[in-house]
């Protein structure tokens, strides 16, 4: 029992502490280093990541609505089939 409790505290250290480590920056990011001084290979854009990203966004929001529009639709058929069905037993009674 102690030893799995010992266990459990060494692996618990090691999951925290990985987080911590992984933020470190590197030996080679000491200072600054402006987008324009950098070689191309590690200039990343931003704006076409964020177009994507804005774009990603509204394509998801827009096709849920869609899917709500037409669950609505049917649930709106089937109301009114609902509704003169009870009409047609009303009268035959």
């Amino acid at each position: 029992m102690r030893m799995r409790r010992v266990l459990i505290a060494i692996g618990s250290m090691v999951l925290l502490a990985a987080p911590v480590l992984a933020f470190q920056p590197s030996a080679g990011q000491g200072q600054f280093v402006p987008i324009d001084q950098l070689p191309p290979a590690d200039q990343l854009p931003a704006a076409p990541l964020l177009i994507t990203a804005y774009a990603f966004v509204w394509a998801v929001l827009m096709f849920y609505l869609w899917s709500i529009w037409r669950r609505l639709g049917k649930v709106e058929v089937d109301m009114r089939a609902l509704e003169q069905r009870s009409a047609n037993r009303n009268r035959a009674r």
